[in-house]
């Protein structure tokens, strides 16, 4: 018998080893589904609470309103036109437009030093001054508007003030017009755009300035060749931010207006629970949707313009 020699015997092949990758290819697959575990409530939320109503809200705007609640389901354009082809929807608008340019305006002027000064401030009292900033907003919007209409009412605090001073003669006419509902606007939204500024003026460096100190520059130079151009990122967020919700609120102008200021927000209010035309009411909430999705355009290209500087 012929012995087989061991070399000849078969071998058996290695197992092959797995391919490069594998483990983070897993560690990655399980990364995403448990991203993907977390974000499903949060997704199922903003379709049921945004989405799904404001898809309902442009769906509306192309129906046709009877009277009296009576809404004719059809598709048609003519809703959305109305308000478009008349010259007091337009004022309309651009009271809208005005009020929320200049609130924010104001609001940015008036909390800009002091955001940028917690923002520098190496004091240990720094969380308590931010509170105190932010402390407004634990009280309800009603409430200081409220506030705002005992201020300024011709016989409020204010036009009393300035009487007896003498710098006035007649009280001003500051409650139930614009100007007051634009105070009330920035003093209301000023906790908002110091939070915002707070948190956009991270490019701020210190020694950026005191580079440009030692070079000769003065505190004003200073200022507006380094720090304002390093902080402008932090302002359009404000200003974005302040803009929004100047246009969209109803309450400051409902009370502080008197009725004699309309913007948007009262008209669809008066709309949907005075007229009952609620495909009218959609249609200026469309229209006010285009007015904000214009702001936001304008404001992703001048800040990719910025970043691209």
């Amino acid at each position: 018998m012929t012995a087989v020699k061991s070399d000849d015997a078969p071998r058996l092949a290695p197992s092959q080893p797995a391919g490069p990758g594998t483990h983070e290819k897993r560690t990655a697959r399980r990364g995403k589904l448990a991203a993907g575990g977390l974000l499903t409530p949060a997704l199922l939320g903003l379709l049921l609470g945004f989405v799904l109503p404001v898809l309902w809200m442009i769906r509306m705007a192309f129906n046709e309103g009877a009277g009296s609640g009576v809404v004719i389901e059809t598709f048609t354009l003519q809703t959305i036109l109305d308000p478009l082809t008349d010259s007091y929807y337009w004022g309309i608008i651009w009271n809208t437009f005005s009020m929320g340019f200049t609130s924010a305006l104001l609001c940015i002027i008036v909390s800009y030093p002091l955001a940028l000064f917690l923002t520098r401030t190496v004091s240990r009292w720094k969380g308590i001054l931010i509170a105190i900033a932010l402390a407004p907003l634990l009280s309800s919007d009603v409430v200081r508007t409220y506030g705002w209409m005992v201020i300024l009412s011709p016989d409020g605090i204010l036009n009393s003030a300035l009487l007896s001073i003498g710098i006035i003669s007649t009280p001003l006419q500051l409650a139930n017009s614009m100007p007051g509902v634009i105070i009330g606007l920035v003093q209301i939204f000023m906790p908002y755009a110091i939070l915002a500024m707070i948190s956009g003026f991270g490019r701020l460096n210190t020694q950026l300035e005191e580079a440009a100190s030692s070079l000769g520059a003065n505190r004003m130079t200073t200022f507006l060749r380094i720090t304002f151009p390093l902080s402008l990122p932090g302002i359009f967020t404000a200003f974005l931010l302040i803009f929004v919700l100047s246009i969209s609120t109803f309450v400051t102008p409902r009370l502080l207006g008197g009725g004699r200021v309309q913007v948007l927000a009262t008209a669809i209010y008066d709309q949907t629970t005075e007229l009952l035309n609620w495909p009218f009411a959609a249609a200026l909430a469309v229209i006010l949707l285009m007015l904000f999705g214009t702001v936001v355009a304008f404001y992703q290209a001048l800040t990719k313009k910025l970043e691209g500087e």
